[in-house]
């Protein structure tokens, strides 16, 4: 009666049930590095402003609180140096960056028929929201190289799961080619907190798109930077009109970010200090993580940013690589699970405690 599902790619994850099992008769235990789910603490601050504003009787408005909104645009000119953004008409809340990616098409009214560019190397969510519509997904290195017509272009920087990042100068060649070919580019920058050898820049800086953001929308996250992945909070900016139209389309659908939920988002862009602490916490991680690997055969590519380490090893393919950290009781996520440019590389989440990172290591060097 019902198969929607089935017109989605398969959920991932699933299949990494048989290593998990493995990873798990480690009599030390599993150390779990398959998924980027932070572990470390919610800031208190951030605790006491959703206590605060635990009593929120009435309904949420779409559009979202005046206080969140501006706390998100100064946060965009604080840390990221994006300015003018009309935090009236240019910003939306929504319930988790992943719901507003899975929806984007939907709600936007793409479907069958039209095209959908993403990155070769991609998180599954931007393919499986071109499928909920019926609409073609295409994947492909550099969405300037395609030709023929394109609805949305989907941009992710720092990039999950491989650490790229995009230079200002492929920006700025991906915002004209956009303007020029009338296609809506989605820069998806939930990791733009976390650049390691290099700053990542954002699609709506000035000097990437001069100053104005027709046919852009960028999509931000505080699952990562404030460790909130439970407590689902996040915005869209960008091009005033299509934020008009997600907003609208959104209303009808009783899309609404939580009152308390909210509040505690307008203190945590609020903050900065916070965010240092984990970036130290991250880059402490990363980087004894990184030299078991390197000591132990494997090799790191790009990983400029981000919370992953992309790594290969000369004996393995994607899934036997998995195995074989497996058998360390390691968890690690197969390359292949975001394009066929993956297959010979695992993602290795750095959102591990300390005590489990240095049980990794230790097994590594063992």
């Amino acid at each position: 009666m019902f198969e929607t599902s089935s017109r989605l790619p398969d959920f991932p994850w699933d299949k990494l049930g048989p290593y998990k099992q493995k990873a798990a008769e480690h009599p030390d235990g599993i150390v779990d590095l398959s998924v980027g789910s932070p572990v470390d603490p919610v800031p208190a601050l951030v605790k006491q402003a959703l206590a605060d504003a635990a009593d929120a009787p009435a309904y949420p408005t779409t559009i979202g609180t005046s206080a969140a909104r501006r706390a998100a645009v100064d946060w965009m000119a604080r840390r990221l140096g994006v300015t003018g953004v009309d935090p009236a008409r240019e910003v939306l809340p929504v319930i988790g960056t992943k719901e507003l990616i899975m929806m984007l098409p939907t709600l936007l009214g793409v479907g069958a028929g039209d095209t959908v560019l993403i990155p070769d190397l991609a998180y599954p969510t931007y393919e499986a929201g071109a499928a909920l519509t019926r609409a073609t997904s295409v994947p492909v290195a550099d969405p300037t190289t395609y030709d023929g017509p394109v609805r949305i272009a989907y941009l992710n920087s720092p990039r999950n799961p491989s650490g790229e990042i995009t230079s200002p100068d492929d920006l700025r060649r991906a915002v004209e080619w956009a303007r020029a070919n009338d296609v809506l580019l989605v820069s998806d920058e939930c990791y733009t907190e976390f650049g390691w050898d290099e700053k990542p820049v954002s699609v709506l800086h000035p000097d990437v798109c001069g100053g104005s953001f027709d046919n852009l929308l960028a999509v931000h996250s505080l699952s990562k930077r404030s460790n909130l992945a439970g407590y689902r909070g996040g915005f869209v900016a960008g091009d005033a009109t299509v934020v008009g139209e997600l907003l609208a389309v959104r209303k009808h659908a009783g899309l609404m970010v939580p009152s308390p939920i909210q509040a505690a988002m307008a203190a945590a862009f609020a903050d900065d200090t916070h965010v240092e602490e984990q970036r130290a916490r991250y880059l402490r991680r990363r980087a004894v993580l990184r030299d078991a690997l390197t000591d132990a055969g494997w090799e790191i590519t790009l990983s400029n940013g981000g919370l992953y380490l992309w790594a290969s090893h000369p004996s393995y393919d994607a899934y036997g690589s998995v195995g074989a950290l497996a058998d360390l009781g390691i968890l690690v996520a197969p390359g292949a699970f975001y394009g066929t440019a993956g297959e010979r590389h695992v993602r290795i989440a750095l959102t591990g405690t300390d005590e489990r990172i240095d049980a990794a290591v230790k097994r590594l060097q063992e």
